[in-house]
């Protein structure tokens, strides 16, 4: 298998604060943890990032968010969107370029370059409503992805698995009751966004997860909520919003997960892929705030897409 591994070096300029947890060290961390593991020289890198047009945005976004985020960019210094989001000078263009990783990596894997492909970026975007930002997000990388390969590659089912510890609350807004989009995730609850666990549209299948549970246990919920309507829905496509702070180690969650039940997720999803999408996923940074913890968690991500 060949798996494309998308980053950029805007995506180190973008930071909030030296407090912040969500942080440029991340990614280096993720780039330790390759050279260490030694499968750096088994994946193919990918630097081809454009910046998100306008038009790219607009599939999932709002006018009025996209204008909110360029005007509130700060020449220097930082802007605040929420308390624990913040601008800098070189967010706007990070925030673009984290969505256009998403949009190349779909061109790349949609046109057979690469089998399946990851891309390490930030910021984040799972928590980016169509007219919101919030939760370190700016805009939906992988909404926009999906939403790309459903409106311009004309695909018409696509899967969206993210198992961040917290809730895709944005993906969620863009999705819901659109049959097109079949949307698996767990997150542990009640916890931040405090959504998901309440009425969720047809196509969302949520699990809402205690603190302190391990990962046998969400590979059991997996195996009985998730892979029976994956395979029913058949997707041509899957996307995953990657997050890895559902780590024991990782301080921002309380759940008890472990690299090996990152990359038994990883399996099944490819597993779905392989049967029914041409092995075509598409997978997308979103947290993991522990550095050791996330590095590993990523190449074990990484060892599954791959198969190595």
């Amino acid at each position: 298998m060949t798996t494309g591994f998308f980053s950029h070096p805007d995506f180190l300029l973008h930071e909030m604060g030296e407090w912040h947890p969500e942080c440029p060290a991340r990614l280096q961390a993720i780039e330790d943890q390759l050279i260490a593991s030694r499968i750096d020289a088994l994946i193919e890198r990918d630097e081809s990032a454009p910046l998100a047009t306008e038009a790219d945005l607009l599939r999932v976004h709002t006018q009025a968010h996209i204008d909110f985020i360029r005007n509130t960019a700060p020449k220097e210094g930082y802007a605040s969107i929420d308390p624990d989001t913040l601008m800098n000078p070189h967010t706007w263009q990070a925030a673009l370029r984290a969505a256009g990783a998403a949009i190349a990596a779909t061109d790349a894997v949609l046109a057979g370059r690469y089998e399946n492909a990851f891309c390490s970026v930030r910021p984040p975007g799972h928590h980016a409503e169509p007219a919101r930002a919030m939760g370190f997000c700016f805009f939906n990388n992988i909404a926009i992805a999906a939403r790309h390969a459903l409106e311009v590659h004309g695909l018409q089912r696509v899967a969206i698995v993210d198992f961040d510890v917290h809730h895709g609350n944005g993906t969620e807004a863009a999705f819901a009751g659109d049959s097109r989009v079949l949307m698996c995730s767990f997150f542990q609850h009640p916890f931040y966004p405090y959504t998901g666990a309440e009425n969720p549209a047809p196509n969302m299948v949520n699990l809402p997860i205690a603190a302190r549970t391990k990962g046998m246990e969400v590979r059991e919920a997996i195996d009985i909520m998730w892979l029976p309507r994956l395979h029913e829905f058949k997707p041509e496509m899957v996307f995953v919003s990657a997050g890895f702070d559902a780590h024991r180690e990782d301080d921002l969650g309380n759940m008890g997960l472990v690299e090996d039940d990152f990359a038994w997720i990883t399996e099944q999803i490819r597993e779905i892929a392989g049967r029914y999408a041409k092995g075509r996923i598409v997978s997308s940074l979103e947290g993991g705030y522990n550095l050791s913890a996330l590095g590993r968690s990523v190449v074990a991500h990484l060892r599954a897409l791959a198969d190595i």
